[in-house]
């Protein structure tokens, strides 16, 4: 196929079916270098990855927004920072009402779609979140949740994560509860950051289909958050989705390698490790513009150690190519099926994307990869949507049903 074949008919693709993105840390993002302020999103904002401008340029139509708070912070707090986020959510969408319109299920998602707006779903990434309370999950439940990731970095008391040591074995009886009335609500079980053994166990006890809200492929890269193809494979008979993320180090061993040795390199010479501390919510009676000043002079990273910039300089980071990212949607839907594959490029939540996909306008060009690799219309939908869209609603009639 002509690059200018591939082109025409990604175009068709994204208007048949604009991309429904699993996961962006665009709130994240505002509370820690905005106040939290919303204004602005309307024109280029070259600090972000995400702007409306850019999120039109990519064919985006429904965006997952990850209300992310760490996994390090005392669970009562985390509650009260994730409730901060939903917030946000709730704010950007009121303040661009002709671009974002809040959805809640499938049906939202098509009408919002059909409106020319961008549906905004809401994911809590990480059951740290729920402070051990299904009264918290059905309040989520209420302001509008769509997913809840079980884990994020580390365990729960009821969930073992990827990158953790091993503590629950899996989900233990508290977490299959809480695998339960997340069923009975009709909100996603999400699989990305748990550990192989929690997959398993949430697959097992599921009786709607999960997700993989941002993972990629274990098969290509050994990564603990990417998915093996034994969990690939039992997504065709749970029905649920993973939708590939574009994250460096989950895409490419090359990148892992080289971040090894740079950490090394860094102790070698004696360098502390590089914090990052949880930026604070605006007090009461405090102005967005002001915390936002805060944050910048606060926020400024400190001058690279001449040291380590010469090692930088002799050995600079490695690019990822479009086409090894394509390789992970591949591999994804050869051993899963192309009913199970979507797209969570966890944008704003990472230092750096590959180049060829550094922002939200970059989704045409995955999907122009895959085209001149043989993919078809209807199979560039179900990745763009239609499988997504399938999944919430199979979650609905589950949770109708209970």
């Amino acid at each position: 196929m002509s690059a200018g074949d591939a082109a025409a008919l990604v175009a068709r693709v994204l208007a048949a079916m604009p991309v429904i993105d699993g996961h962006n840390d665009l709130p994240t993002k505002l509370r820690g270098g905005a106040g939290y302020r919303v204004e602005g999103l309307d024109r280029h904002r070259p600090e972000l990855d995400t702007d409306i401008p850019r999120l039109r340029a990519g064919g985006v139509g429904g965006q997952f927004w990850s209300v992310f708070v760490p996994s390090h912070l005392p669970e009562p707090e985390a509650v009260v920072a994730t409730l901060e986020q939903i917030d946000a959510v709730y704010r950007l969408v009121a303040a661009y009402p002709d671009t974002f319109a809040l959805a809640r299920t499938a049906a939202d998602v098509e009408r919002a779609i059909g409106a020319g707006r961008i549906a905004s779903l809401i994911g809590v990434e990480g059951g740290h979140s729920l402070a051990g309370s299904l009264g918290v999950l059905r309040t989520y439940a209420r302001l509008g949740v769509r997913y809840v990731t079980l884990t994020h970095n580390d365990n729960t008391a009821w969930a073992d994560s990827a990158t953790d040591e091993p503590a629950v074995g899996g989900l233990n009886d508290a977490g299959r509860a809480i695998v339960a009335e997340l069923n009975r609500l009709g909100i996603l079980v999400d699989l990305s950051h748990v550990a192989a053994t929690t997959q398993r166990d949430a697959l097992a006890a599921s009786t709607a289909p999960v997700i993989f809200s941002h993972s990629s492929a274990r098969a290509l890269n050994d990564h603990p958050r990417n998915v093996a193809d034994e969990e690939l494979r039992r997504l065709r008979t749970n029905g649920g989705v993973i939708q590939l993320t574009f994250v460096p180090p989950f895409i490419s061993p090359e990148v892992v390698a080289w971040g090894a040795e740079a950490a090394a390199e860094r102790r070698r010479l004696g360098l502390p490790e590089i914090p990052w501390a949880w930026p604070r919510a605006p007090r009461p009676g405090e102005s967005a513009e002001a915390l936002a000043e805060e944050q910048a002079t606060t926020g400024r990273a400190a001058p690279v150690d001449d040291r380590f910039a010469r090692w930088l300089a002799a050995h600079p980071r490695p690019e990822v190519p479009l086409a090894l990212v394509a390789d992970h949607v591949e591999h994804a839907r050869e051993v899963a099926g192309v009913e199970h594959v979507g797209i969570g490029g966890d944008y704003d939540g990472v230092d750096w994307q590959p180049a060829e996909l550094a922002d939200v306008s970059g989704y045409p060009r995955l999907l122009g990869e895959l085209a001149g690799r043989g993919w078809s219309a209807a199979d560039l939908e179900a990745l763009t949507g239609r499988n997504i869209l399938r999944v919430l609603r199979d979650a609905e009639a589950v949770a109708g049903a209970a």
